[in-house]
């Protein structure tokens, strides 16, 4: 019987591709660990990017591939995850308690921007990582509701200079409905909004996050600049419907992260088919394959389609997102899937990252 080599581990583990990372493990550099005793072999690996639902599957995968080669009786084969910061921003620190900073955005309004973001934070810290959520929609701000804090609840203040965030579902909330009253509309201009976007971000004690998902407020303006400018962020996730109108709009916010050198991780559709609940017939309301088309245009990838589902606003509106209230339907399902595919494209984007340009202004 021939001994078992390094080199013959390392090349059944490349027979295989992790299909978030779309390499295989050498490749990716996930590989800590191989040890070959006899006939016996033992790997471990290190993913970059939350996966906890994903590690099982893998790791026997890869298992049931090494116990194929010739002179191996028994492999094993664990895994483990550390996410490293990243950011697109050359010239913008990372921030010191937080890795990872995710825009959600949408062109318009009303395309579940909101419900996507609730849902992709709790699928992060689903995949075990330590994640928050800031609710950047200082208009219209709605996270503390999906996350089911009650009205008036207001932050600590920590040495009289940090707002400890509030923590619903594994998840650290931060929203200025949580320091403003709900029934008083938020009458700011530009300058302010940006203001209290930054503050809330900096000066809010965030606890060593894996990732920040910031909820953004629709279209292309003061917020969206600032935060390009200001803050380290890793990528963005455009939100849309198949209706023609949300892709016109949806186009200005990809184009608007490519100018300021956010990288655009991919496109979330929403409402993408309705099936009835009487008959099941399947029928697609605002149009169909829109966000294909989108993703396409722009070279990015369709991270997930959704459907118009009454379960998904009643949780939503209920405190309790379809992350949290069925762990295991279909739907929860698209949203890990979502969660993975967002933390796996920020390893392979983060080398990638372009620098930012200087943007002066002229009299002429």
């Amino acid at each position: 019987m021939s001994a078992v080599t390094r080199a013959a581990v390392e090349a059944a583990l490349r027979q295989y591709t992790d299909p978030y990372l779309e390499q295989d493990p050498v490749s990716a550099g996930c590989v800590e660990r191989i040890e070959v005793s006899g006939d016996q072999v033992e790997v471990a690996l290190c993913l970059g990017y939350a996966a906890a639902q994903f590690h099982p599957g893998w790791a026997q995968t890869l298992q049931a591939g090494l116990e194929q080669l010739a002179g191996v009786t028994s492999a094993r084969v664990t895994l483990r995850t550390e996410v490293l910061a990243h950011k697109a921003q050359a010239q913008i620190p990372v921030m010191a308690n937080v890795k990872n900073i995710i825009a959600v955005a949408s062109g318009k309004g009303g395309v579940g921007k909101s419900t996507t973001a609730a849902n992709l934070a709790l699928a992060l810290a689903r995949e075990g990582a330590r994640v928050g959520i800031l609710d950047a929609d200082i208009y219209g701000p709605s996270q503390g509701i999906m996350f089911g804090i009650a009205e008036g609840t207001r932050p600590q203040v920590r040495e009289q200079k940090w707002f400890v965030p509030i923590k619903a579902h594994g998840v650290e909330v931060m929203s200025m409905a949580f320091l403003t009253d709900d029934n008083t509309p938020m009458v700011w201009r530009g300058p302010m909004v940006s203001g209290a976007l930054l503050q809330l971000i900096t000066q809010t004690a965030w606890d060593n996050l894996d990732y920040l998902v910031i909820d953004m407020p629709p279209g292309t303006g003061d917020i969206q600049l600032t935060l390009s400018q200001k803050v380290p962020v890793a990528g963005s996730v455009v939100v849309t419907t198949p209706q023609d109108l949300a892709l016109l709009d949806a186009r200005k916010g990809v184009e608007m992260f490519r100018k300021v050198n956010i990288p655009v991780l991919g496109v979330v559709e929403n409402m993408a088919v309705h099936v009835c609940s009487n008959c099941g017939h399947a029928e697609h309301l605002f149009g169909e394959g829109g966000g294909e088309k989108l993703a396409a245009q722009y070279g990015v990838e369709l991270l997930a389609s959704l459907p118009l589902a009454m379960a998904i606003r009643e949780q939503a509106d209920s405190g309790r997102p379809t992350v949290v209230a069925e762990p295991e339907s279909l739907i929860a399902m698209t949203y890990q899937q979502l969660a993975r595919q967002v933390g796996a494209r920020i390893v392979r984007q983060a080398a990638q990252a372009p620098q930012m340009p200087t943007i002066t202004v002229s009299d002429d």
